[in-house]
């Protein structure tokens, strides 16, 4: 009968303990949850963020295109005589000025045609002196009633046939020492010569059927670049002519730039200088040619460019950076901060990308402050830690 309180006195007191303990525990904890906030949840740091203000600057739209580079002019040359090139006068791939001797046929056999259409000529010439002493004194003889009337005629007919004979063997010395002067080739234009197809020793073909293609010339400088631009975009640069608000380049040069794909920017200055008359139905493009200076002879027809053009006329525009500008299902937005450092959501309307910033169309003032830094920790209507910088990265400020 004693032991069984004895036994049950330390479980009893383990009970209590354990109780008083976890008392203790909750007191302590929610007074530590007290301390850190009134409301019950900890106290959130205020955002930092780097702002900005919008660059104002007059602006210019641009349309870009793709296209080709070709040369202003580009030659074949072919013969205009047959026979064996007995020399190549220049050297390959390298620059030709018009006039340039570049291939010499064998002019033996031409020098012998003309030799022989001086004979000709000389014998025609003998001939129609003749006859015009014969039809002379035909006329006195028919005077003295010496010949008869045919024999008259006959005799100045046959001066005058013996003249055209000289006319007919001059014009075939003046071929004789054409075709003479056509062994020597010469250059047609100034510009860059691709390689001799036809080396020394070998027969080509002249004339105008199956000839011989001897090599070609390019013209490198001015340099075209041709370009097919689309119907909507035509319809829309005759519009703001009819509009005056930009000049068509069916009626003058304008403005245009170009850029190689390995290039950055637009390093190429040039105009519009040619619009065809024509759309290509196939394609709906209207084929449209811009030249560009080309003194340093760097860029050659083939290669693929791009090129801009006004695509409207100027306007006051504002130009953020583009990693400040996020996106709203499909539409784009700022953070811009009030007078109390506040962040408002702010939708905005986009341009292009221009020298590395984003035009911004609709949707921002010049004097506001544009979050440009610290995007993911802003939240609408969040007071925030600002400090201020420029808007042009400090890397391309010029």
């Amino acid at each position: 009968m004693l032991r069984a309180p004895l036994l049950q006195i330390p479980h009893i007191f383990t009970w209590r303990q354990a109780f008083m303990g976890m008392l203790i525990l909750t007191s302590l904890t929610a007074c530590k949850r007290g301390a850190t906030s009134p409301g019950g949840s900890p106290a959130a740091a205020t955002p930092e963020v780097t702002v900005a203000k919008p660059i104002a600057r007059r602006l210019k739209d641009w349309d870009e295109f793709t296209g080709r580079l070709t040369a202003r002019e580009r030659v074949e040359v072919y013969s205009r005589v047959s026979g064996y090139i007995t020399k190549v006068s220049f050297k390959e791939g390298t620059e030709v000025k018009a006039g340039d001797l570049l291939f010499t046929i064998d002019p033996r056999p031409y020098q012998a045609l003309v030799e022989r259409a001086e004979a000709m000529l000389s014998q025609a010439k003998t001939a129609a002196e003749l006859a015009g002493v014969e039809a002379k004194n035909a006329k006195a003889l028919r005077q003295g009633q010496a010949i008869s009337v045919e024999e008259s005629e006959r005799r100045i007919k046959s001066a005058t046939g013996e003249l055209a004979g000289v006319r007919g063997a001059e014009a075939a010395l003046r071929t004789a020492k054409l075709d003479l002067e056509f062994t020597e080739i010469r250059a047609p234009i100034s510009g860059r010569i691709s390689d001799a197809r036809v080396t020394e020793g070998n027969l080509v073909s002249g004339g105008t059927q199956n000839t011989t293609l001897l090599t070609t010339i390019v013209e490198l400088d001015p340099i075209y670049c041709e370009i097919e631009a689309d119907e909507r975009s035509v319809l829309k640069y005759r519009e703001m002519h009819k509009h005056g608000e930009r000049v068509s380049a069916l009626f003058a040069r304008i403005p245009a730039e170009m850029a190689l794909i390995n290039e950055e920017g637009w390093p190429h200055q040039g105009e519009v200088d040619f619009v065809d008359n024509q759309l290509n139905p196939a394609t709906g493009t209207i084929r449209t040619r811009a030249v560009f200076p080309n003194a340093d002879r760097l860029m050659a027809p083939g290669f693929f460019a791009k090129v801009r053009i006004p695509g409207g006329g100027e306007y006051e525009g504002l130009l953020i950076r583009d990693s400040a500008v996020a996106d709203d299902q499909g539409s784009s937005f700022v953070w811009v901060l009030d007078k109390e450092d506040k962040a408002v959501y702010r939708p905005i309307t986009l341009g292009p990308l221009l020298d590395g910033l984003r035009v911004v169309r609709t949707g921002l003032k010049a004097d506001e402050r544009v979050v440009v830094l610290g995007l993911m920790s802003v939240r609408n209507g969040v007071k925030v830690n600002a400090t201020l910088t420029d808007m042009l990265p400090a890397a391309t400020t010029k």
